[in-house]
């Protein structure tokens, strides 16, 4: 008869021992099994015409950023900025626009300026389930073959710029020139 109350009582606490293990992880921190490896495929309308199709091709070919963002994300239009100096700055930024009204986008884009190149509009989030998307913001490094090399839920900072998305983006040029020169050329 104990045994028959034990089981259940070792399997609850375990349980509410894992709940409250999870509660206290930072969602930022989760590591994404898409680091290292291609950006996964896919084919969306672009955001400004419905009528040209895009694919994780048209993000490939440089290091770039892809950033996942919508107009109800409050927190999008906060990095917003960060993402303005850093298209001024020569880094190509493509985008999911994730969840989001057309119209609404569009709008959004017309009143302020655009840091995208390319915008894949992804309105049933389809793309963005395949992408790992947990939350918007997302931002992802892609080097210049399509590997995804970075991912950061949430929004960018300066200071995560400066410490972790600048030095990796410098780094995956680099090694992008040194796979550009000729065979034999030393430096």
């Amino acid at each position: 008869m104990k045994l028959k109350l034990l089981i259940p009582l070792v399997a609850v606490t375990a349980l509410l021992g894992l709940l409250l293990l999870g509660l206290g992880l930072n969602s930022r921190d989760l590591p994404s099994p898409l680091v290292g490896q291609p950006a996964p495929a896919f084919t969306l309308e672009s955001l400004e015409d419905p009528e040209v199709l895009l694919t994780e091709q048209d993000f490939i070919g440089e290091v770039a950023l892809v950033n996942v963002w919508a107009t109800w994300c409050s927190t999008c239009r906060q990095e917003k900025p960060l993402l303005m100096e850093l298209a001024r700055g020569g880094i190509p930024i493509h985008a999911f626009n994730y969840r989001d009204e057309r119209d609404a986008a569009l709008r959004y884009l017309e009143m302020t300026d655009s840091p995208y190149r390319t915008i894949a509009y992804d309105p049933a989030g389809d793309a963005g389930i395949d992408w790992g998307v947990y939350a918007t913001p997302e931002t992802y490094v892609l080097d210049a073959e399509g590997v995804i090399r970075y991912k950061r839920i949430g929004p960018l900072s300066r200071q995560l710029l400066l410490d972790e998305v600048l030095p990796l983006i410098e780094k995956l040029r680099a090694e992008q020139r040194r796979a550009a020169e000729p065979a034999g050329r030393t430096t």
